[in-house]
Formats: C-alpha cells, structure tokens, sequence
C-alpha cells in the first residue's frame, strides 16, 4: 500500500513587488537562521530587514526580482537578480527550509544567471559563507568557482572625518552642480570599470533618502567617490552604523580621503560606525584599512560563474557590493 501525498509544486518565476515584502522577510529570516543552525550557530537569529532595503533591492533589479510560490499560493523561494551596467550578481536567494532537497535551489539560481545572461553582462557572481561547505558545493556544480574574501571592516566615526573642501556629500549639491558631479561620478566609474555603471542605485539611494554619495576632488577633478547607506539594515533597527556599498579612487590616497569623508559624513547623523565591504584581492588598500584602525567583523567568499569573472582595474580600486 503506498500513501497518498499532496502535491508539492513550485509556480514561478514571478516579479517580486512591495506587497511581497513580508512574506520575504518571513522567509528570509526562517532560511538564513535555520543555515546559521546547521553551520553550528544555534543562538543566531536573524532578524527581518527594513522594509526601506528591500523596497531599494526590488527597485534596482527590477524584472530581475523573482519568487516562485507553492501549491498553497505562500512564497517558497526567492532571487533577487542585479546588474550595474556589465557587472551582475545575485543576492540575497534562498528557498524555504522545508522545501529544500527538492531542485528549486537549482531552479532559482539557473533562473537567475539566464535572466542575467540575456543583459550581456561580463561578470555574474554572488557571496556565501565561507565556512558553509554545502553552500559552496551547490554553486560549484552550478558552474560557480570561489574567488577572493569580502571583509566587512568597521571602524568608529569622527568629527575629523572630514577637512574643510576635501569631501563632498553630491545630496547637498543642487541644480546643474549636482548634476554636473553625477555625471563626473559616472565618467569615473567608466574610466576605472569599463562597462559598469552605479548610476541606477545611485539615483534610488538619493530619491528613497537612504543615504548619499561622499566626493573627493584633487586639482579640479574627480578622484573617488563613495555611495553609502545610512538607513538601518534590520527591521526597526537603530541608526547607529552607515555602510559604503559602492567604492572607485583613482589610487589609495584618494581611497583613505574618501572614507575619510564617509566618517565624518556618518558622524553628522550620529552614526556610531562606518562599515566598508573591503575586497581581499586589493592586499595594499586592505592593509591601509587595517593599519587605520579598521576591524574585520565577518567575511563572505565572493564566487564567480565561470566565463563571467571579476575583473580588476588596471588602476586604482572598484568595491562594488554583491548584498543587501
């Protein structure tokens, strides 16, 4: 005698839209706690995101901003598919413990890298735990191959972040000389990254009042910017850490001016620390961090689908984030 089972199907992909925000979150917080459990982690928790991040995720992958649902019409799987110009990612993903072992894994992730594919995009990749063995495993099959670390380095913020016409927030610019500096950011971006372009989640940090963007000029010119978040991570969370999500100097001097900038710029809303997700392939920039007083606080493995890689510039430093 065999039992009777329900069906269990998986209906997607489908556009992700704000209304879907908290069963997203649901889902989030069940599938990346119950990761961290398995890895050993027990006490971990993993809280809901503000509502205001997604609300930027979903925005800037527009179409790329997939769910599937189950047989009951509950969200059961998720892929948030990104690109700034020639560089994509994916991220955050994941599939409801209860539904994992089935394919879907397999099935969001494949969805992902075809959506990304179609955009004539020159590098795919994502970030995992390091220490997460399975994780690791899955995407490698998938065509996936581990590359450098993502450090996530915290320092305290100061009043002396700033100097006097050193740095620039371009959300205190207004008419033509905030377009002007727009536009000198994304030529920046262009002569550093060939290809890339933060101009969308640039646009939407600003209108969505989630952070800003600190700029350096040297003689004249544009020399680094950088685009940083101030709005809390977690759901209900406090304002009391900005993060830099994107990153272009023109060399390391230029590099430390600009955080420097970030610092002071965090100090003035009262923002306790400054969060910098340091790429490990940059080894000077990374020591210059450190003999700065920055602090590693939690590291990713950032993977590449094979034929698509990273790419480094010929000059200077690019840190462009692969998270929320």
């Amino acid at each position: 005698m065999r039992l009777w089972r329900p069906e269990r199907a998986a209906h997607g992909p489908m556009r992700i839209t704000e209304r879907d925000i908290p069963a997203l979150n649901r889902l989030f917080a069940d599938s990346f706690t119950d990761r961290y459990r398995r890895d050993g982690l027990v006490g971990v928790r993993v809280p809901f995101l503000n509502p205001a991040i997604w609300r930027y995720a979903i925005a800037d992958a527009g179409e790329g901003a997939m769910l599937w649902r189950d047989e009951e019409d509950r969200v059961v799987a998720f892929n948030i598919a990104r690109n700034s110009g020639a560089e994509a990612w994916m991220g955050p993903l994941c599939v409801r413990p209860d539904r994992q072992s089935e394919g879907l894994g397999t099935e969001i992730v494949t969805a992902g890298i075809e959506w990304l594919k179609a955009r004539r995009v020159a590098t795919l990749g994502l970030e995992t735990m390091p220490r997460t063995a399975d994780n690791i495993g899955f995407y490698s099959r998938l065509g996936f191959v581990p590359g450098h670390l993502t450090l996530t380095m915290t320092i305290e913020t100061t009043a002396r972040g700033r100097r006097d016409g050193e740095a620039m927030p371009l959300g205190e610019e207004v008419g033509p000389a905030r377009a002007e500096r727009a536009a000198a950011v994304g030529r920046l971006v262009a002569q550093l990254a060939p290809g890339s372009d933060f101009g969308r989640e640039i646009e939407l940090t600003l209108a969505l009042e989630l952070g800003d963007v600190v700029t350096v000029e040297r003689e004249g010119g544009l020399v680094a910017f950088a685009l940083c978040h101030a709005a809390p991570l977690g759901e209900g969370g406090g304002g009391d850490e900005a993060r830099v999500l994107k990153v272009c100097a023109t060399d390391e001097e230029a590099l430390l001016a600009v955080l420097g900038g970030a610092r002071g710029w965090a100090h003035r809303l009262g923002m306790r620390r400054l969060a910098v997700r340091c790429q490990s392939a940059y080894g000077d920039a990374y020591r210059a961090l450190v003999v700065r007083g920055y602090r590693v606080r939690w590291t990713d493995l950032r993977m590449t689908l094979a034929g698509y890689p990273e790419r480094r510039p010929e000059r200077g430093v690019v840190w462009s984030n692969w998270e929320m």
